[in-house]
């Protein structure tokens, strides 16, 4: 979906003001001896806290106040129907397992879009105070000291590469399998980031980023973000990823092509 220049700085200003409205929810329970999280996943371990519900409604609060007639698709509230042909998609603590180990690798995810997917981002960190954000103008970090344009890395060899996802077993074995075989030819494999790891993406730290399993709130944020950095996120097959599924975010077309072609391969054997 196409946005004009007035519209795309309406939803910036709007979107700022929900990761704002979050991050004063959120921060007071962080590293609470008070904080109680309840599972939402028989026989495993899937939490919600809280400041999830409290962060969401907070978001929520700011759109029916300055987007009013605009979708939403949050992860604990479902959805609401719109008329203007975008969606508000949101995810108020991505990372709660981390949030309540007491990690600052959580973080508040807000996505602005369309049919086709997202063209506004952000990925929040409150505890750190680092806002990464993609718009259609490109992507910046705003922290306490100031904004600044982020880019990418270049394109380097994949035996250079720094890759991450969040869980060891990624997924189904299968998947498990096709994640190692590209971290075996990586130089360095780290675990356990949830979306801080798409912003590093975006920052030009890491190159790639090999999730399966994810919803749309987990990823829409960081799909914007990633491309507003010069990044590519797609599925396993090279397809579309906003709706969640199998993720493959890479720092430039030729990392996404090495990694793409290994997980194809390791996937279809």
């Amino acid at each position: 979906m196409k946005i004009d220049q007035h519209l795309t700085e309406e939803l910036t200003r709007v979107a700022h003001l929900m990761a704002d409205a979050a991050r004063d929810v959120i921060l007071p329970y962080f590293r609470s001896d008070t904080l109680d999280a309840d599972n939402k996943l028989a026989g495993g371990y899937d939490p919600v806290t809280v400041a999830d519900r409290e962060a969401e409604a907070a978001m929520r609060a700011v759109l029916m106040q300055h987007r009013p007639d605009d979708a939403i698709l949050g992860e604990e509230m479902g959805t609401q129907a719109g008329t203007t042909g975008l969606t508000w998609v949101l995810d108020p603590i991505d990372g709660t397992r981390g949030f309540v180990a007491g990690t600052p690798t959580w973080g508040v995810l807000i996505a602005v879009g369309g049919e086709a997917g997202p063209v506004i981002g952000i990925v929040d960190q409150p505890y750190t105070g680092e806002r990464f954000i993609g718009t259609p103008q490109g992507a910046a970090l705003i922290r306490a000291d100031g904004r600044r344009a982020i880019r990418c890395r270049a394109a380097r060899p994949l035996s250079q590469a720094i890759v991450f996802t969040t869980f060891p077993e990624v997924g189904s074995p299968a998947e498990g399998a096709a994640f190692r075989a590209v971290a075996q030819q990586a130089q360095l494999t780290r675990y356990g980031m949830d979306c801080y790891a798409y912003a590093l993406i975006a920052s030009g730290q890491v190159d790639l980023v090999i999730e399966a399993g994810l919803n749309a709130y987990d990823v829409q944020g960081p799909i914007a973000l990633i491309h507003a950095a010069g990044g590519i996120v797609t599925d396993w097959e090279g397809g579309p990823a906003h709706n969640g599924g199998r993720v493959l975010a890479a720092a430039n077309a030729g990392i996404h092509a090495q990694a793409l072609e290994i997980l194809r391969a390791s996937v279809a054997s």
